[in-house]
C-alpha cells in the first residue's frame, strides 16, 4: 500500500480536472492505497519569494498553507500534480506549489544534473484536462512538468494522463462524455 497526495492546482469544483481527479483517487482506493486530496483553490499556497530565508532545514518565512502541508509532502510516496490547462501550461496555483519546494531542498555537496542542491526523491504523476485537443495542446505543460519535477527535482515519473477534448472554456464540464474518467480510475488503480 502506497500513500498518495494528489494536490489540485485549481479549476471548477465540481469541473473537468475535479471529476478527473475523483476517478483516479478511486481507483487508487480500490488498488488499496491511502489517497489525500489538498484543493489549492481552498488551501492558499504563495508563489516562492526568492528571499532564501528557508535554506536547509528551516521553514519557509510565509503564513499561508505551505508549512502545514509539508509533512503531507514528506510523507507522500507519490504526489500526483492535477490541473486544468491554463494558458497552455499548469495553472499559476499549481506552479506556486511547486516553486515552495524549493524550501524542502537539503544540501548536497556534488548535486546531479547541475542542481544547487538536493530534493526528497519521491514518485510523481500529472492528470490535466483542456477544452481542446490538438497534437500541441498539452506540450508546454508537459515538458514543464518532465524538465521541473523529473529532470530537476529527481522525482520518478510514475505516468501521464492527459485529458483534452473536454468541452469549451465556456461551457459546462464534459468530460463524462469521454472515456478520459474511465482511463483516469485505471491510472489510479495501476499507479503501482
Amino acid at each position: 500500500m502506497k500513500n498518495i497526495l494528489v494536490v489540485q492546482g485549481g479549476g471548477r469544483a465540481n469541473g473537468n480536472t475535479a471529476q478527473l481527479v475523483r476517478s483516479f483517487m478511486q481507483g487508487a482506493q480500490d488498488a488499496g492505497h491511502s489517497v489525500e486530496l489538498v484543493n489549492l483553490s481552498k488551501t492558499e499556497v504563495r508563489g516562492c519569494l526568492g528571499c532564501n530565508a528557508c535554506r536547509y532545514g528551516k521553514p519557509c518565512v510565509q503564513k499561508d498553507g505551505w508549512n502545514e502541508l509539508v509533512p503531507k509532502i514528506l510523507a507522500a510516496d507519490c504526489i500526483v500534480f492535477a490541473s486544468p490547462l491554463y494558458f497552455w501550461t499548469i495553472s499559476s496555483k499549481l506552479k506556486a506549489f511547486i516553486e515552495r519546494f524549493y524550501s524542502i531542498a537539503l544540501r548536497d555537496d556534488d548535486p546531479p544534473l547541475g542542481r544547487y542542491e538536493a530534493y526528497p526523491v519521491r514518485d510523481c504523476a500529472l492528470l490535466m484536462t483542456a477544452a481542446d485537443d490538438l497534437f500541441w495542446t498539452f506540450e508546454q505543460a508537459e515538458r514543464y512538468y518532465r524538465f521541473a519535477l523529473v529532470n530537476y527535482i529527481g522525482k520518478r515519473d510514475r505516468g501521464v494522463l492527459l485529458a483534452g477534448g473536454c468541452g469549451d472554456t465556456n461551457g459546462k464540464p464534459r468530460i463524462a462524455e469521454t472515456n478520459h474518467l474511465a482511463r483516469a480510475y485505471e491510472f489510479g488503480k495501476h499507479l503501482y
